[in-house]
């Protein structure tokens, strides 16, 4: 039988020094110390991060009342040089301490749009801020860096907006030890720090979610923070080595690149590390920014971690046939759904 030649990206990866595949260990105890040692690995590959606060400066800057919920709009100091604006969505009809959920937009090239999406749609079915909210649910999100009122606000000034601002932005935090996506991470664990300190927010039943770049958001965010007891990431269940095999990274932009992570481990040696917590994973298998071969590569080694806390069942991954990189109503509903049964 004929071999098939090799592909310019096998040929890069087979000459890398990419690490071998993740094998999570056979006891509880063993996975324990390993990951904490991924977590701290992670910390370092991102970058020398600023130090946040433990509770962040908060300014609000208006209160409106939507009817059945309350809307405000706040802004917080990073302490990096970036001022960070958010929402907040606050249900009257809650009696005590709230289940919150962190909202993380996603990023499309829509670089205007950023933390609207809560208020408009845009790829889900519905606005989510207010569709949760009425569900009893608090509801934060801020723009990330170079999206919403941040677009021309990176160090390349108000000319840069867009594509153009985000590399430069990238640039500057590869000058400075750091990567950008280590700083969207960073403003989301301080957007979680906020949604905990709020009166309103019972912290013990906290949930994150987002599709695409807000997926990613989302699995980073358990990862590396324990408060979230659950998440929903929609698309972007991604696998680097088969990213790139399947000549895909043309699909994520340069906010998406950690330095060093493929010298360690591939993406689910950081999706483990939400485990024993619950996470539901939706994802099309015609996105061509999570390949499926990749996506039926991370879920028996997560779930084999799950299996390690007798929590397997606390792990679902729902990969739906001739779908691309799109939130259907039946994903919206799913993903309402879980957090009712996880949260309240």
């Amino acid at each position: 039988m004929a071999q098939t030649d090799p592909t310019i990206a096998e040929r890069w990866l087979a000459a890398a020094p990419v690490a071998k595949p993740f094998a999570p260990p056979a006891t509880q105890a063993a996975w324990e110390k390993q990951r904490k040692q991924i977590r701290t690995r992670l910390w370092e590959l991102l970058g020398k991060l600023p130090p946040r606060p433990k509770t962040p400066r908060v300014e609000t800057l208006s209160r409106e009342d939507r009817g059945d919920y309350w809307l405000e709009k706040f802004q917080f100091d990073n302490g990096a040089g970036a001022t960070v604006p958010g929402y907040v969505f606050l249900p009257k009809k809650v009696r005590g301490k709230a289940p919150a959920i962190l909202y993380c937009h996603w990023h499309g090239g829509q670089y205007d749009n950023g933390k609207e999406e809560m208020l408009t749609g845009n790829a889900l079915p519905e606005p989510p801020g207010p569709a949760l909210a009425r569900r009893g649910y608090v509801v934060l999100g801020i723009d990330a860096y170079c999206f919403g009122e941040r677009n021309g606000r990176g160090p390349g000034g108000p000319k840069e907006r867009g594509s153009p601002g985000e590399l430069t932005a990238s640039k500057f935090n590869l000058w400075v030890g750091r990567s950008l996506w280590g700083m969207i991470v960073r403003d989301d664990l301080m957007a979680l720090d906020y949604l905990c300190s709020r009166p309103e927010v019972d912290p013990k039943r906290i949930g994150v979610t987002g599709i695409s770049m807000g997926a990613t958001r989302t699995w980073w965010v358990m990862a590396m923070d324990e408060r979230p007891r659950t998440g929903v990431a929609v698309a972007c269940l991604t696998r680097y080595r088969n990213l790139i095999a399947n000549e895909g990274l043309r699909y994520h932009g340069i906010y998406y690149f950690v330095p060093g992570v493929l010298n360690h481990f591939d993406s689910e040696a950081v999706i483990a590390l939400a485990a024993p917590r619950p996470m539901l994973f939706q994802t099309g298998d015609k996105d061509a920014g999570s390949p499926v071969d990749g996506i039926r590569e991370i879920e028996p080694v997560v779930r084999k971690v799950y299996r390690l806390y007798g929590a397997e069942a606390k792990f679902e991954n729902i990969i739906i046939p001739d779908l691309g990189h799109v939130y259907t109503p039946e994903m919206w509903k799913k993903t309402q759904a879980w957090f009712d049964a996880e949260l309240k």
